[in-house]
């Protein structure tokens, strides 16, 4: 299969498409726990509970994630398809090293960590096995990106860089300019 180089769209005139994605609904046997995992993990608050169905949010949308109790339901078959993960974006590298330490210390801990270029990014497996990337924008702009695109380094390595969120966060707290550690391999050798 031929790789072509990752370009950006661009809109067409006229376009209609959806302003934002409103929310995601997980049917659960772990209805409780996964309630409360994403609670933990996204910082959000209830807005809306039954012993059938509860949503959550963590800003200015009535409910980002919602849960069905279905506690007949069988566990997902790993090999089977369907959606690998779900992606939230922070804001700033300082919010998502703060979000790491408050997991961490409430034992939640990543599955892998890995700056994959556009992003760095720490994923965790909720309750039910499901995949949740927290991560940070590393561009400014798209055209940033583009051009970061455009030099191959993507093509060379999609998938990225593993890193030790322990000694990136140590470092950033250290002093390291956020410039640097957004860099793939920041930690190489750190």
């Amino acid at each position: 299969m031929t790789q072509v180089p990752l370009k950006l769209p661009t809109r067409r005139s006229g376009q209609i498409s959806p302003e934002k994605l409103a929310h995601l609904v997980f049917r659960t046997p772990r209805y409780a726990e996964m309630m409360t995992w994403y609670i933990k993990v996204l910082d959000a608050t209830p807005a809306f509970e039954t012993p059938m169905i509860s949503f959550i949010t963590y800003d200015d949308e009535h409910h980002r994630v919602a849960f069905l109790n279905m506690p007949m339901l069988a566990d997902l078959d790993p090999g089977a398809a369907g959606l690998d993960h779900v992606a939230f974006t922070y804001a700033s590298f300082a919010d998502l090293a703060s979000t790491y330490e408050r997991l961490r210390d409430e034992g939640i801990r990543p599955s892998w960590c890995i700056n994959h270029g556009p992003t760095t990014s720490m994923y965790f497996r909720d309750p039910d096995g499901n995949q949740v990337e927290l991560q940070i924008d590393n561009f400014d702009s798209v055209e940033a990106l583009e051009t970061w695109f455009a030099s191959g380094a993507f093509q060379s390595n999609p998938i990225g860089v593993e890193f030790d969120p322990e000694v990136l966060i140590g470092r950033f707290r250290a002093g390291v300019p956020v410039a640097e550690l957004i860099k793939q391999g920041a930690t190489v050798g750190a």
